[in-house]
């Protein structure tokens, strides 16, 4: 594979479908010293929670080195770029905007605009700033309404820079990782948890889309999903019902409220110590209109029945990311078809997509011939999604570069540039030219 090729006629190949590329504030900026001390910080911190024992401290430095990221940007010739807001940058202790915080993404805003790249902006991917956390976090519903403030502020600073809006990053991954599993920041576990996370993070998303209606009405605003499609591993009654369960408790949960303004069924199945707290009102707001929707796929989960824990996840065989997720682009288009027929959905974005890959350096060379087949089947599984009637605006590739990949520190790579974190040389790899030829040659 050296080139991705998809059908001549697909509306992927169309000018108006945007392509971009993506990346996190934590996982790249870097700057520390420069903004508050976020969740993620003290789970670096913590013995044990990052596989390297790395931290965000520097990252790929992109706080000193934003300008040559953003030629870099150009040159892969996108017509959009995903980036996050460091909500502990912009925002000081007492809930007044940080001047510093705000000019550094003002300034990385107006280049952008300068080159015409569209700045799709997400104000929360997942670096709480510390001192909400010791209230609570996402435990305590107040945090919601901080979310809502730093919103307000942050919106009206940006005035008219920005052209998409996305509440929330994966608030399954705040939620069910973090809150209930503990593997993600800030490492709490329990059952007790994970569902009233969820809730203040949805309630957070829908207070946001308020503001944004208010201060941001132009802005294409929404919020961005993770899935994982879940697949029985049997024909047996009950291993297919554990599937569904597991469906509704990972995928549907965040889905639902949002776009039919109530949790998924199995809530009637949930211990009352596991509920969120729902007050008259809520799902009103969490279910508002959204411009959009952000889709980030990455693989599929094999499911089986349990005898208490009602699902059990199947390790994954056949090909293989480095992260261990199984390849299987089939999927893709089965979940972007499946949620059309069940929701009446707004446009949809693909706002992650991509694969971490041993990646080897040779003679200034990156041949990674396994992420360029993973983009290549994977747009066609877009393009697949199209021809049934799936209406998709636009597809980022996650990610940009190379970085701190959480609780895997920077032992996984997922870039389509190549990034040496002793020199903070960047090097677009082959997978990355071929995007560029790609998007160039529509």
């Amino acid at each position: 594979m050296t080139k991705i090729s998809l059908p001549t006629c697909s509306p992927l190949l169309t000018k108006e479908f945007i392509y971009g590329v993506a990346t996190a504030s934590f996982q790249i900026e870097g700057g520390s010293t420069h903004r508050l001390p976020c969740i993620w910080d003290t789970f670096c911190d913590t013995p044990g929670k990052i596989a390297d024992n790395s931290n965000g401290h520097v990252a790929c430095d992109h706080y000193n080195n934003w300008k040559q990221d953003i030629d870099l940007i150009e040159s892969l010739g996108v017509d959009a770029y995903r980036l996050s807001i460091s909500w502990p940058r912009v925002i000081t202790k007492s809930g007044e905007l940080n001047p510093e915080g705000v000019k550094f993404y003002t300034d990385i805003l107006d280049e952008l605009k300068k080159r015409n790249i569209k700045a799709f902006v997400t104000l929360y991917h997942w670096d709480l700033p510390q001192h909400l956390e010791d209230e609570g976090g996402w435990l305590n519903r107040e945090t919601a309404y901080a979310f809502a403030h730093y919103v307000d502020l942050i919106t009206f600073a940006f005035g008219d820079r920005v052209h998409s809006y996305a509440t929330l990053n994966e608030p399954f991954c705040s939620a069910f990782l973090g809150y209930e599993i503990g593997i993600h920041a800030p490492g709490k576990v329990g059952k007790q948890y994970g569902r009233k996370a969820a809730h203040h993070l949805l309630l957070a998303h829908g207070l946001a889309m308020t503001v944004l209606k208010q201060n941001s009405p132009t802005t294409l605003n929404g919020i961005v999903l993770n899935f994982t499609p879940c697949y029985s591993i049997s024909e047996d009654a009950d291993d297919i019902a554990a599937t569904a369960f597991a469906d509704d408790y990972l995928n549907q949960w965040y889905m639902k409220p949002i776009m039919d303004g109530t949790y998924p069924e199995i809530i009637e199945q949930l211990p009352s110590a596991h509920l969120p707290d729902i007050h008259d009102g809520d799902m009103a707001i969490i279910s508002q209109s959204i411009d959009y929707l952000g889709i980030n796929f990455y693989t599929r989960q094999f499911y089986k029945a349990h005898p208490t824990e009602i699902y059990e996840p199947i390790e994954p065989t056949g090909p293989l990311t480095d992260m261990g997720w199984e390849i299987y682009p089939k999927s893709f288009t089965e979940l972007l078809v499946t949620l059309n027929n069940t929701y009446t959905l707004p446009p949809i974005f693909i706002t992650e997509n991509g694969a971490a890959m041993p990646d080897s350096y040779n003679n200034g060379e990156i041949n990674d011939v396994d992420r360029l087949d993973y983009y290549n089947s994977h747009l066609n599984a877009v393009h697949n999604a199209t021809e049934q009637g799936v209406r998709i605006d636009g597809y980022f590739a996650w990610s940009l570069m190379d970085n701190f990949e959480w609780a895997e520190g920077y032992l996984k790579r997922f870039g389509i540039v190549y990034v040496d974190y002793s020199t903070q040389q960047r090097t677009i790899k082959n997978s990355g030219l071929a995007y560029k030829a790609l998007i160039s040659n529509r």
